[in-house]
């Protein structure tokens, strides 16, 4: 696997090595060893799926709080998605600064969420699956969102949402969250 952190230190994308012959190619899309040399959470205890039926869907900005903070690696497996995630961590040198990323199936690449990040996407194709492997099991009293369009963070999606669900419409802004 070839690791590449990204400018939010502790979140790395994650590209299959493929080696490749005239049946297709081979690769290893997770190794607990590699993620550990690596500095990573290789303690993977949930895999999610995703399912969006149309080009627009924006699902975010998602994470749990402590102590059932968790990371993810999120993977597109049909279509594709532009997958952001903001770094929530307050001692951060990028606190509340955001990355996004174009995952889809043919690429194979993921993306390595640290606990401490928001995290959301939008799909940019009809029925598009997205897989999500996590550290902890989903606690709903641990529960946190933010808004997609939140101007703490000023993400650049890369067009106006169709499809956003009226739980995510509702989260109230970061500022007021943090005042509160």
């Amino acid at each position: 696997m070839i690791f590449t952190e990204t400018k939010l230190k502790g979140a790395f994308i994650i590209d299959v090595n493929r080696i490749e012959d005239e049946r297709g190619f081979f690769g290893r899309s997770y190794c607990q060893k590699e993620f550990e040399a690596h500095g990573l959470n290789s303690n993977l205890v949930q895999t999610n799926v995703s399912y969006n039926k149309i080009k627009g869907t924006l699902r975010g900005m998602h994470m749990q709080r402590e102590p059932f903070a968790e990371t993810k690696l999120v993977r597109c497996t049909t279509g594709a998605i532009f997958d952001v995630i903001v770094d929530l961590r307050p001692d951060s040198e990028t606190y509340k600064e955001w990355i996004g990323v174009e995952l889809n199936a043919e690429s194979y690449r993921m993306l390595y969420v640290p606990e401490g990040f928001a995290h959301g996407f939008i799909t940019l194709e009809d029925n598009t699956a997205v897989t999500y492997q996590v550290t902890e099991f989903y606690t709903a009293p641990a529960e946190q969102a933010y808004r997609w369009d939140d101007p703490a963070f000023s993400i650049e999606w890369p067009f106006e949402p169709v499809l956003v669900s009226a739980k995510d419409q509702a989260h109230l802004p970061f500022e007021a969250k943090i005042s509160a």
